[in-house]
């Protein structure tokens, strides 16, 4: 292997790395043995083709593919070994030459780790604030349990109280319809908070057969971007009414739920509340530590390939989220009138805190030396693996090494964060 390197804006460094075939050969066998795991060949257990066959069965070219990411990660990282930098992210590669039997020739753009000054963390003031449980939100649950109980009974009279509406509904802005803005068969309860405010209060009253027409403001959290914050005309055509009729809240029914009364029941939905609110006390001052820290250190310029990365991460965060909505990436993009190249420039802030965020994680676990053991990453994995013992694919991915190494990064961040609550919290319990 031979390589060349050259120094770019903002800490990066370009290598441009020659791998020779008589170099990269050990990879190919173990490539060809991956794609037979995959692939039936007849005569053959998978698994077990020899190389020859498989190279009739998918060709040279397929092999070399396959065993790419290996031969670019073991090269690379000897490249930075032998040049003895300190870097940070992954690297953004570009492989340039591949050819069977030829050298490759790939380049990588990495970012040399930037300097850093650590606030002094005695200066960082925070404090765990807690929620405390009031007997209105216990009561409430009890309510919703006794909803998802309910029986249902088609009524003539008006919607009130908790009765379930059905509607055929549609969105406009002003007079032109919204892409996605209809609905049939919209179940909506009068008892329960919608995602739109007032919604609920407009359906009050009405009857089977009945149209309305009004106008509501969408939160500014919305998901929908283009719909947050705006003003929409709902027109809505009357279904259906239904009454539900709540099962009383008795001992019998604290029974079909696993608990022996309603006192025990009870008692249930408060332990858990305690723990929610446990949680999330715990995170606004995880996000409060981050943010002093961010905004109290002194950092080096920090390299574009690592806010690129975390730009990257934001975008696929946020098409995960979307589809748990049902909502593809291409209809959101076209709704707020963007490309997925604009999106990814708007995350440039956040994406640049988050960069720094990690930045102080590897600084904090460097000096006080908090790391990942074998035993640590191995108990997770194996915690993974019984969580997703139906998953194929998710089991696969946890063998491959990068998959890995994130984890391991998960765990280190873990134990920088209590760490450093640890530190704050204590200091503030002192004073």
């Amino acid at each position: 292997m031979s390589y060349t390197t050259e120094k770019q804006d903002k800490g990066q460094i370009k290598l441009t790395v020659t791998v020779t075939p008589e170099e990269y050969g050990k990879y190919l066998n173990r490539a060809a043995e991956r794609i037979s795991e995959r692939k039936t060949v007849k005569g053959f257990r998978k698994g077990k083709v020899p190389f020859d066959i498989m190279q009739q069965q998918v060709g040279d070219m397929a092999i070399l593919q396959e065993a790419l990411q290996d031969i670019v990660k073991a090269t690379f990282s000897g490249a930075i070994k032998k040049e003895g930098l300190d870097t940070i992210g992954m690297p953004e590669i570009n492989v340039e030459k591949l050819a069977p039997d030829n050298n490759i020739v790939y380049t990588a753009v990495v970012a040399e780790l930037p300097k850093i000054e650590l606030a002094d963390i005695s200066k960082i003031k925070v404090e765990l604030k807690k929620e405390p449980i009031v007997e209105k939100k216990v009561d409430e649950t009890l309510d919703a349990i006794r909803g998802m109980h309910a029986t249902e009974v088609l009524k003539n009279g008006p919607a009130t109280g908790t009765d379930k509406i059905v509607i055929d509904m549609d969105m406009l802005d002003g007079n032109v319809p919204l892409e996605g803005g209809q609905a049939k068969n919209h179940q909506v309860y009068l008892s329960e908070q919608h995602y739109i405010p007032g919604f609920n209060k407009e359906l009050e009253g009405v009857k089977k057969g009945d149209k309305k027409t009004f106008d509501l403001t969408f939160p500014k959290t919305h998901y929908q971007k283009h719909l947050a914050g705006k003003k929409v005309t709902f027109k809505v055509n009357v279904k259906e009414v239904y009454e539900r009729q709540l099962p009383e809240l008795s001992d019998d029914l604290a029974k079909t739920l696993g608990q022996e009364s309603v006192a025990k029941l009870k008692e249930l939905i408060r332990n858990n509340m305690e723990v929610e609110a446990e949680q999330k006390a715990n995170q606004k001052v995880e996000i409060a530590i981050l943010d002093q820290l961010i905004e109290k250190s002194t950092f080096e310029p920090i390299p574009d390939v690592l806010i690129d990365a975390e730009r990257q991460k934001m975008f696929y965060e946020l098409k995960r989220d979307l589809e748990k909505n049902g909502v593809e990436i291409s209809q959101y993009l076209a709704d707020i009138k963007k490309d997925e190249k604009t999106l990814s420039e708007d995350f440039r802030e956040q994406a640049e805190k988050r960069a720094k965020a990690a930045l102080i994680s590897r600084s904090v676990s460097k000096e006080n030396n908090l790391t990942v053991t074998d035993d640590e990453l191995e108990a997770e994995i194996k915690i993974l693996e019984t969580t997703y013992a139906k998953n194929k694919e998710y089991l696969d991915n946890l063998k491959r090494s990068e998959v890995r190494d994130t984890i391991t990064m998960t765990l280190q961040n873990r134990k920088v964060i209590d760490w450093l609550k640890k530190q704050i919290l204590n200091t503030e319990k002192k004073k």
